[in-house]
């Protein structure tokens, strides 16, 4: 196959260049926020945010695509599709790519975006029925592996509360693994502002705690989990602080059979959406 790109040699050589620079000072916070624009890793992120990365404007969130032949090579088809959304796709070294990615051993492609967060008044203004609501979380991984999990459950609507990491940390979107695109983002909410524009807008809020008095099962059973739900997790090690927990209509704990501890956090937030989609596609609300 011959490369897509007329040139035989690659456009960004040196790791001094404007552009260079530009690109690897997004891999700082305060870089990302000032810019409103973040990095995306390796083909999948980059096909992602090229299928579904059309903004609320028209615009395209995907400002640039770099890539090394090799690996513009073996994604001709999305690179194809790039440059007919009128993405510029730019070839590079190998030494360019890995000093621009996050990774130990970069996949040869990366693309440089614009922010796709939405506001929480247009979440709530959707009206959705199954919220993921993240208090206080603070690993990157888990944050994409949650909204990710929340992609795939089907709810409608993802939020991070202020004190929450970075949606935009390179670790946080290679984990979303693409779903990032895929539904809406609201951040920076305080968690005493998205509980109550909940309520309001008729949503359960659900805090997901191993402390709490309900348990999932009897929330099936009773058929309660049909109505719209939101979900509130807390911080990986600590949980939900009780100022928090009580600001939820209840605090919900999933049933442990066995003798494990406690479960994580992505895997306690699966079981509890997963529960919630079901229970709202089933007649009655999954009651037993």
């Amino acid at each position: 196959m011959s490369l897509p790109h007329p040139s035989s040699q690659p456009e960004l050589t040196s790791l001094r260049s404007p552009r260079v620079n530009a690109a690897r000072r997004l891999s700082r916070r305060a870089q990302r926020g000032k810019e409103r624009r973040f990095l995306a890793e390796g083909p999948q992120a980059v096909r992602e945010a090229v299928d579904f990365g059309t903004l609320p404007d028209g615009s395209h969130s995907v400002v640039e695509i770099y890539t090394t032949p090799e690996a513009a090579e073996r994604h001709a088809d999305l690179l194809a599709r790039a440059r007919a959304e009128r993405v510029p796709v730019l070839t590079a070294t190998d030494e360019v790519i890995a000093a621009v990615c996050d990774t130990v051993t970069p996949q040869g492609i990366v693309a440089i975006c614009r922010f796709v967060d939405t506001s929480f008044e247009a979440v709530l203004a959707a009206k959705p029925r199954l919220v993921a609501l993240l208090a206080n979380v603070r690993d990157p991984g888990n944050a994409g592996t949650v909204l990710r999990t929340a992609d795939a459950a089907g709810a409608d609507a993802v939020v991070l509360t202020d004190a929450s990491v970075d949606l935009y940390n390179p670790k946080a979107v290679r984990a979303s693994v693409g779903s990032l695109y895929h539904l809406p983002v609201a951040v920076g909410v305080p968690v005493e502002q998205a509980v109550a524009g909940l309520r309001e807008a008729g949503i359960r809020v659900l805090a997901a705690d191993g402390a709490g008095e309900r348990d999932l099962d009897a929330e099936l059973d009773e058929g309660t989990l049909g109505a719209p739900t939101a979900w509130l997790f807390g911080n990986e090690a600590w949980g939900l602080p009780e100022a928090t927990r009580a600001l939820a209509d209840e605090v919900v704990r999933v049933p442990i059979h066995g003798h494990a501890e406690s479960l994580n956090l992505a895997t306690a937030a699966a079981v509890c959406l997963y529960a919630s989609a079901r229970a709202q596609r089933a007649p009655g609300g999954c009651r037993s």
